[in-house]
């Protein structure tokens, strides 16, 4: 079990996340919204009278004179006013209009009576109880005084009523600056005030039991083989330099995916197309049973009578001429390109650039993006070589200085650093490096997105292949990874290298039909 793969990691950060997620809510709901706030509780509405309907059968013994007038139908009240807000709340916080700060109105009843009772703690408050502060009460109405509450205190009020029903609405009313009135519900007279409320509550809830759930799943996932099919063994992968950052990737992705079966997958020290195929054809005579565990890419399909070798298509690369930053260029023309490269144009200013010499920089000839580079943008081969260095002309007749260098991070680099040079690479590698700009053909620019469109006929692309001798058997590593890097998370690496795969639909009918 892999406890720190990036899924567990993900399941455990979002569990974190929701936890955390739900004591913001928490805080959010008890804080910030109603940062003061009057709560009130009926803690007992009882019948007393005789006449009092209730559903209850209540027996009483010599405490009420149930025959004085209004009693028959009396009812006794005990109502709980409570500060259970953040902040206190002083006589200046009540907006009701006179006097009062609250009222509380007894449906269908009238009130006979009231009694104000304190915690000796707070027996100060009963002060406020007076009529010239507002407190006294008429037919079903009760008017309370702006009492002061700290946070926690309370007042309760023992109310004789008589008429109506028990259990009819009892209703608390106020305006609070910053603030309101709502209505608390406990099961006994002095349970302490929920926190916050039940939709809060349950959204809580749910929430933490989900993420804890989704990592419990991800974390105690069973460990069985991921569906490529992983086997053991040892595989090497060679040849484009261009599509090397791909298969270091996916290469190391398959080992760690395969862990349990001890793969080792080399990727060879490339140096290009046709060197790859070159290498796998000699190593495929040599083996003496079968298919060699050797693995080729290519940029572009093998050169002809290599009957032997078998292959697949893997992605649609796209490919950019680069210029140094000193030539301020942004387009050009295929005809121009073409008489650059027959070294017919030595300075930048024939062609309205700056006044800078032209140095070629290509690649060597077993370059699969050199050969793509003639076959769709020349039409012909480059012309000779006539400098080691890229700076000085060995031979003195040469119309330009061109030279050849084995790998595309070379070419790249060498670009940047002489003024006037040009050389082309793989485009997504070429528009992360510094010092170069890529260059638009007939005003197209190299773009992938615009290829999967179909809304470009940028020429310099080319199908991506992956060359075996003969048909590895389907049990095999190379078998294994070829379906990986084709079907599986190589697409995804694929894409993020700037290359569109083949096993995508719009992937598919491009690499299904002929380059123009």
């Amino acid at each position: 079990m892999q406890w720190l793969s990036a899924e567990n990691l993900v399941a455990v950060a979002t569990a974190i996340l929701g936890v955390v997620a739900s004591a913001v809510m928490v805080w959010y709901e008890r804080r910030v919204p109603r940062r003061k706030r009057i709560g009130y509780r009926v803690q007992l509405d009882a019948p007393i009278g005789d006449g009092q309907r209730s559903s209850r059968t209540i027996r009483r013994e010599g405490w009420f004179d149930t025959a004085a007038a209004g009693m028959t139908h009396a009812s006794m009240v005990l109502l709980r006013i409570e500060n259970d807000g953040s902040q206190a709340i002083g006589r200046d916080d009540y907006q009701s209009p006179g006097s009062h700060g609250l009222t509380v109105e007894f449906t269908e009843r009238t009130i006979l009576g009231v009694s104000v009772t304190q915690p000796s703690e707070t027996s100060h408050l009963l002060e406020h109880f007076t009529q010239e502060r507002g407190f006294g009460y008429q037919d079903g109405i009760l008017r309370l005084p702006r009492v002061p509450l700290n946070r926690g205190a309370y007042y309760k009020l023992l109310v004789l009523l008589s008429g109506g029903r028990v259990g009819d609405e009892i209703q608390l009313s106020g305006d609070l600056s910053e603030g309101d009135v709502h209505r608390n519900r406990s099961a006994t007279p002095d349970d302490k005030a929920p926190l916050f409320s039940r939709a809060a509550r349950l959204i809580t809830i749910t929430l933490t039991l989900c993420v804890v759930a989704l990592a419990v799943i991800v974390v105690a996932q069973d460990d069985s083989p991921p569906p490529i099919g992983c086997r053991s063994g040892t595989l090497t992968l060679t040849g484009s330099t261009a599509f090397a950052p791909v298969l270091r990737e996916v290469a190391e992705k398959y080992e760690e995916d395969c862990a349990d079966e001890e793969p080792r997958i080399e990727v060879d020290d490339l140096h290009g197309s046709t060197a790859g195929i070159r290498d796998l054809a000699a190593a495929g005579a040599e083996a003496e049973n079968g298919s060699p565990p050797l693995v080729a890419l290519s940029d572009g399909p093998k050169p002809s009578g290599l009957s032997e070798l078998r292959e697949t298509q893997v992605a649609v690369s796209v490919f950019a001429l680069v210029v140094n930053e000193d030539v301020g260029l942004r387009n050009l023309s295929t005809a121009d390109v073409r008489r650059l490269y027959r070294g017919e144009i030595a300075n930048w200013n024939e062609l309205g650039g700056p006044d800078l010499p032209v140095h070629l920089v290509s690649r060597d000839a077993n370059s699969g993006t050199r050969q793509v580079f003639q076959r769709r943008v020349l039409g012909r081969g480059e012309i000779a070589h006539s400098s080691v260095d890229c700076v000085h002309k060995d031979d003195p007749t040469a119309p330009v200085i061109r030279c050849e260098l084995d790998s595309t991070e070379q070419v790249l680099e060498t670009v940047a650093e002489i003024p006037g040079a040009i050389g082309y690479s793989e485009h997504a590698r070429a528009s992360r490096a510094k010092g170069l700009h890529r260059l638009n053909l007939d005003g197209e620019a190299p773009s992938v997105d615009a290829i999967e469109r179909g809304t470009s006929s940028y020429p310099y692309r080319e199908i991506e292949y992956a060359y075996t001798y003969g048909q590895p058997p389907t049990n095999s590593l190379a078998s294994s990874f070829l379906t990986y890097l084709t079907r599986e998370i190589g697409q995804v690496v694929i894409r993020t290298h700037g290359h569109l795969p083949c096993w995508t639909p719009a992937g598919m009918e491009l690499c299904e039909r002929p380059l123009p």
